[in-house]
């Protein structure tokens, strides 16, 4: 059975890309548009990997993160937040949530996926 990952961001193009590289390397993708759908998403899916926008409109991804981290059902499930926010000091903000990993966009198509195998192992 493939892993499941649940991309989380408002940005279809964001959602396309990502899923493109992870279903070509076997993963089944999830995908939901906002903070709220992707929180009842996880909580009712229980995916391996999340893929968490930060930037989105509602609930954003400081808020789903902390969501996630605190709830019984969803705090197990691994999330790499994956951000524009490069300023100094936002990778810090950003891991004190609790989430596993952080990166920057534009994202690099070469190390993504090894990023994603490195915390949920191959598809």
């Amino acid at each position: 059975m493939a892993k499941k990952i649940l991309i989380v961001d408002d940005n279809e193009n964001n959602r396309l890309l990502m899923s493109d590289i992870l279903e070509y390397r076997g993963y089944e993708i999830l995908q939901a548009e906002d903070g709220a759908k992707g929180i009842s998403m996880a909580a009712g899916l229980k995916p391996d990997l999340i893929l968490l926008d930060m930037q989105m409109p509602g609930i954003d991804g400081f808020a789903a993160a902390k969501m996630l981290k605190s709830d019984p059902l969803t705090r197990d499930i691994k999330v790499i937040v994956v951000t524009s926010l490069a300023m100094k000091g936002d990778r810090e903000k950003i891991m004190a949530l609790g989430v596993d990993d952080y990166i920057a966009k534009p994202i690099d198509t070469r190390q993504f996926p090894v990023l994603v195998e490195k915390y949920i192992g191959k598809a």
